[in-house]
C-alpha cells in the first residue's frame, strides 16, 4: 500500500513538473538505459533521421542483439521555414531507441517513459495510429505506428522488416521521439522557439538564427553545380570504399550523398524523373553497405552473438557465414 501511495505521490509531482528541454534528454536517457540500451552520442555527419545513424542503420542488420538510444540533430533542407513556422524545422532533434531483438513489452516501457517525462496516459490522449513506415531512398521498411498526444504527432514506433533492402534477421524496434514536439506538450507553448531548454536559455536563442540561415542556403544560396557535382563524387568514394570492405568509411560518404541530394531537392535543382534516379542511386549504395556490412560482421565471427547455437546457424560448424542474401550464399 505505501509503494502504491508513493508511486501516484511521484506520478502526481512529474505531472505538474515542465522539464527543460535538456532534461527531457537527460530523463529518457536514464529511463532507456536501465532497459539495457547503449547510450550514444549523436552521429558526426548530415542525417535526416537517426534511422540513418550507423548506430541504427548499420547494426540492425545481421543476427547480433544490440541496443542503443541517443539524441541525433536531423536536418531535412525542405522543411525549413526560415525560422518562421512554430513547429516546422530545417533541423530538429530526435531521441532514437533501437532495440535488437524486441522486447515483448516495447509499447509498455514506451509509455512508461512518457510517465517519466510527466506525460501520465490518464491526463493526455494518447493515441497509436496505425502507419507502416518506410524510407525508400535507404531502403528500410516496416509495420509500426504513429503516436499522437493530444493531437500531435510526437514519436514514431516501428518493427523494422527491412534495413538497406535486405530483411532483418531478428524483430527490431525503434523508437523515434520528436523531441521539440514532446517538449512543446509538457512545456505548453505553441512554438519551439518558446521552449526552454535549460538554465533560463530559450531554444529560439540557441536556433532561430541558424534555420533562418540554413533555410536560406537551401533554398536560395547553395551551389547547384557544385552539389552536383559533390553529389557524384561521394557515390564513387562510398562505391569504392565498399570493394575495398572499408564498411563505416563508406557509408559516411552514403549519408553525404544523400543529404547533398535533399540540398539538391529543396533548391529545385532535380526533375521528377531525376529525382526518382537519384533515390535509386542512394538506394543501390545503401543496399550494398548493409550486405557488406554483415559480411565484414561474418569474419570477425559476430562477436556479439553468444548464443551459441544461432551462431552455429549464421557461422556454421567451420565458422563459414550461411545467411542467404538477395538468394545468394554468402
Amino acid at each position: 500500500m505505501c509503494e502504491l501511495r508513493f508511486f501516484e505521490f511521484r506520478r502526481k509531482i512529474m505531472a505538474n513538473k515542465k522539464l527543460a528541454f535538456q532534461d527531457i534528454i537527460l530523463t529518457l536517457q536514464g529511463f532507456w538505459s536501465k532497459q539495457g540500451a547503449n547510450l550514444m552520442q549523436a552521429y558526426d555527419n548530415e542525417v535526416g533521421a537517426g534511422t540513418m545513424s550507423p548506430y541504427t542503420f548499420l547494426r540492425s542488420n545481421g543476427p547480433e542483439p544490440w541496443g542503443a538510444a541517443y539524441v541525433q540533430p536531423s536536418r531535412r533542407p525542405a522543411d525549413g521555414r526560415y525560422g518562421e513556422n512554430p513547429n516546422r524545422l530545417f533541423q530538429h532533434h530526435q531521441f532514437q531507441v533501437v532495440l535488437k531483438p524486441s522486447p515483448k513489452n516495447i509499447q509498455e516501457l514506451y509509455l512508461q517513459s512518457l510517465a517519466e517525462l510527466g506525460i501520465d496516459a490518464l491526463e493526455h490522449d494518447i493515441r497509436f495510429v496505425e502507419d507502416n513506415w518506410e524510407n525508400p531512398s535507404m531502403g528500410c521498411a516496416g509495420i509500426g505506428w504513429e503516436v499522437w498526444i493530444d493531437g500531435q504527432e510526437c514519436t514514431q514506433f516501428t518493427y523494422f522488416q527491412q534495413v538497406g533492402g535486405i530483411e532483418v534477421d531478428s524483430v527490431t524496434s525503434e523508437i523515434t521521439y520528436g523531441l521539440e514536439r514532446i517538449a512543446t506538450v509538457i512545456q505548453e507553448v505553441d512554438s519551439v522557439y518558446d521552449l526552454e531548454w535549460g538554465n533560463g536559455v530559450a531554444y529560439g536563442d540557441i536556433f532561430k538564427e541558424p534555420e533562418y540561415e540554413h533555410s536560406k542556403f537551401a533554398f536560395e544560396e547553395s551551389n547547384q553545380e557544385l552539389l552536383l557535382k559533390l553529389f557524384g563524387e561521394y557515390e564513387q568514394e562510398a562505391l569504392d570504399l565498399l570493394d575495398k570492405g572499408l564498411v563505416h568509411p563508406a557509408y559516411d560518404y552514403i549519408l553525404k550523398s544523400s543529404h547533398t541530394f535533399n540540398l539538391l531537392d529543396a533548391r529545385g535543382a532535380v526533375s521528377v524523373t531525376e529525382r526518382a534516379g537519384y533515390m535509386h542511386r542512394v538506394r543501390t549504395m545503401a543496399r550494398k553497405v548493409a550486405k557488406t556490412f554483415i559480411e565484414e560482421r561474418a569474419k570477425l565471427g559476430f562477436p556479439l552473438l553468444k548464443d551459441e547455437a544461432l551462431r552455429e546457424k549464421y557461422l556454421g560448424k567451420k565458422g563459414k557465414y550461411t545467411k542467404i542474401v538477395e538468394g545468394e550464399e554468402k
